[in-house]
């Protein structure tokens, strides 16, 4: 690693921390279930969360590759790492799509309609919610797969302090053993939120250990 890479590995610190206050954004924002009704009325705000968490991917995938590189992309572990976190983003990015974007949109098309419609449509809402249960599943074990990979590599390496690593492992397991436990459930709001309150501490972490790095 050379000085030419600090503004690199700097910027990608900042793109991370961007990425998480998006996502806080969108964590705090984000309504709680509702019957068809209430997902119309409350259109505007579930596309608007919705559309932040989509804006916040590229910016965090960014950020994600100027970790990959710090920690090596001659390493194994670390492009494993980020191939991980990249179908996460992915799966992550079309979850919030499906749910956040399409269906308020469909809904809204029927604000003016009767009961008996609406009621209808109850299927067309369950599919879209079994659609990104799916993708909510495949995010939460990739983004943990992806942190163990690099906190294990960060142990090896010891280009970060050690009880970052540490923590990333422990936080990994414990949500791959909460959601696919069934302790609690990664397609529910307050699911997400232990989720994203748990990853988005680590993450901010590693990003400001990117940004005040000086080797």
């Amino acid at each position: 690693m050379t000085n030419s890479n600090q503004p690199f590995y700097k910027a990608a610190g900042i793109a991370l921390l961007v990425f998480t206050v998006l996502l806080l954004f969108t964590m705090v924002l984000h309504p709680a279930g509702s019957n068809i009704p209430g997902l119309i009325r409350m259109s505007a705000l579930i596309i608007l969360t919705h559309g932040a968490a989509v804006l916040a991917m590229p910016i965090g995938w960014s950020g994600f590759w100027g970790l990959t590189r710090y920690l090596g992309s001659d390493r194994f572990m670390s492009v494993l790492g980020f191939s991980f976190i990249s179908i996460g983003i992915i799966a992550a990015m079309l979850a919030g799509t499906i749910n956040g974007v399409v269906l308020p949109l469909f809904l809204r098309g029927y604000a003016d309609s009767p009961d008996l419609v609406l009621n209808s449509l109850q299927p067309v809402v369950r599919y879209s919610f079994s659609v990104n249960m799916a993708f909510d599943y495949i995010y939460t074990g990739a983004f943990s797969v992806g942190i163990l990979c690099w906190s294990v590599l960060i142990l090896q390496t010891k280009k970060m302090q050690a009880w970052i690593g540490i923590a990333g492992v422990l936080l990994a397991v414990a949500m791959i053993a909460i959601f696919f436990g069934g302790i609690a459930s990664a397609n529910k709001v307050m699911g997400l939120r232990i989720f994203l309150t748990v990853v988005l501490v680590w993450i901010v972490i590693v990003a400001l250990a990117l940004v005040k790095k000086k080797e």
